[in-house]
C-alpha cells in the first residue's frame, strides 16, 4: 500500500464524503460533457468513447450508474455485515479492519451495464426502449483493490447448504442482486476498496462495492452495507422484474418475468465519435472489444462493401476484461461505414441483429459506425 493510499484511507476513516454540492447534484464527482455523456436522468453518465486514453478508463471518466442518489456514507461509523441462514456466526466488520486484517488483492477487471447501448438498439429496431438511454458509454476497466469475497465470509463459517450470496448497497432503493456461491467465492470476485489506487471514489461505491467479474454492471453492488448468505434461491426485483430477459424467445419462471441476465455477451466499439469526421490521410482506429466472463479470440473490421479483415489486438486478454485494437485505414472522401466484429475464445461471434427483448438489454450487434471523410479544401474553409 503506497503512503498515498495510507493517507487517503486515515482520512476516509475519519470524514464522510458523498455529499451533494451546492447544486443539489445527485452524483458527486463532475461530469463535463467533454469526457461524459449525460444520459438525462441525473445519475447515469456514460463515458464518450474518443476520450477513453490507454488502457484503463481514467476514474474522472469512468460512467456512472446509479438507481438513486449518491448515498453519504461515513467510513468511521461504517460497517459490513454477513449474516443469513447459509452462516453459522453473523459477523460485522468496520472498514479499517477491511483493510487491515485480510490479504489485500488487485485485479483489472471491466464493468459493463447490461443497458449499454440501448439507444442504438433501439435504432435498430425501429422503437425506443424505456431505461437509461446510453449510447456506448456504460463501459469502463478499472483496477480494483481489496478484499476477496470469500475471505470475509469464511469467518462466519457457510454451511453445507449455502446455495446463493446477495450483497446489499446503502443507497435509497437497498439496491441487492444474488449470486450463486460458486461465483461469490471466485478468485476475482472482491469487495473493493480502491479503484486505481485510489480510495474508492464516492460515486463508484465508497467506502466499499462489490466486483462480480463479467458479469453484468448491476451485480457488482455499490456501498455495500449487508452481505446475505442463503441456503434458498433469492428473488428481488433485480432478478425477476428488472434485469431479466422478457420476451417471446425468454420463458418466464415465477416470479421472474424471465431469465436473470448473469454473464454479459461479446461487443466491440470504435474509439470514435458517432457520426465521426476524419481527414484523408492515414489514420489508426483503434477500439476495444469485451466478452464478459469469457477472452476476445479475434476481432475484424470491414470498411463500406469490403472484405472483413483482422484488427491487431495490442493488449493483454484476460476473461473479464476488454482488449484494445487496432487497424490501420487511408481513408478517401465521402461517407463511409465501419464494421467491427469480435469472437470469443468459446466461439461466441457478434451477430447482425440482436435477439428482441421488452426492456433493451444486452445489444451486442454489429454497429454499422458512420464516418464522413471531408476533403482537406472543404476542412480548411
Amino acid at each position: 500500500m503506497t503512503t498515498s493510499m495510507s493517507a487517503q484511507i486515515a482520512t476516509a476513516a475519519t470524514s464522510a464524503t458523498g455529499r451533494k454540492d451546492r447544486n443539489d447534484r445527485k452524483v458527486v464527482k463532475p461530469t463535463p460533457a467533454e469526457l461524459m455523456e449525460d444520459t438525462g436522468t441525473g445519475l447515469d453518465y456514460g463515458t464518450r468513447p474518443d476520450r477513453m486514453p490507454g488502457y484503463l478508463t481514467p476514474t474522472d471518466r469512468f460512467y456512472i450508474r446509479s438507481h438513486a442518489p449518491t448515498p453519504h456514507v461515513d467510513a468511521a461509523t461504517w460497517t459490513l455485515h454477513v449474516e443469513g441462514q447459509g452462516v453459522h456466526k453473523p459477523i460485522a466488520y468496520t472498514y479499517d479492519e477491511l483493510w487491515k486484517r485480510f490479504p489485500l488483492v488487485s485485479v483489472v477487471r471491466t464493468i459493463e451495464c447490461a443497458g449499454n447501448r440501448r439507444v442504438l438498439f433501439g435504432e435498430e429496431i425501429g422503437r425506443t426502449f424505456d431505461g437509461t438511454q446510453w449510447g456506448r458509454g456504460a463501459i469502463g476497466t478499472a483496477e480494483w483493490t481489496g478484499v476477496r469475497l470469500r475471505d470475509l465470509l469464511g469467518p462466519a463459517g457457510i454451511t453445507s447448504g449455502a446455495c446463493e450470496v446477495m450483497p446489499e448497497g446503502l443507497d435509497e432503493i437497498r439496491a441487492r442482486l444474488p449470486v450463486p456461491l460458486a461465483k461469490a467465492c471466485a478468485d476475482d470476485t472482491l469487495v473493493a476498496l480502491a479503484m486505481n489506487g485510489e480510495v474508492l471514489p464516492a460515486d463508484h461505491g465508497f467506502p466499499a462495492r462489490l466486483v462480480v467479474s463479467g458479469w453484468l454492471g448491476a451485480a457488482s453492488i455499490k456501498w455495500l452495507g449487508r452481505i446475505e448468505v442463503s441456503e434458498e434461491h433469492l428473488y428481488v426485483p433485480w432478478n425477476t422484474v428488472d434485469y431479466v430477459l422478457i420476451g417471446p424467445n425468454f420463458p418466464a419462471h415465477k416470479p421472474a418475468r424471465g431469465p436473470a441476465i448473469t454473464a454479459l455477451t461479446v461487443t466491440s466499439m470504435v474509439e470514435l465519435p458517432w457520426p465521426a469526421k476524419l481527414l484523408p490521410e492515414p489514420q489508426m482506429i483503434r477500439g476495444r472489444a469485451f466478452a464478459g466472463e469469457n477472452r476476445i479470440a479475434t476481432v475484424r473490421y470491414r470498411i463500406d462493401d469490403g472484405p472483413w479483415q483482422d484488427a491487431l489486438i495490442t493488449s493483454p486478454v484476460a476473461p473479464g476484461v476488454w482488449v484494445r485494437w487496432q487497424f490501420s485505414w487511408n481513408p478517401v472522401p465521402g461517407e463511409h461505414t465501419l464494421r467491427v466484429r469480435a469472437t470469443d475464445d468459446q466461439g461466441n461471434t457478434q451477430p447482425d441483429v440482436s435477439p428482441w427483448n421488452e426492456l433493451g438489454y444486452l445489444h451486442q450487434s454489429v454497429l454499422a459506425h458512420p464516418v464522413r471523410v471531408e476533403s482537406r479544401a472543404r476542412h480548411g474553409r
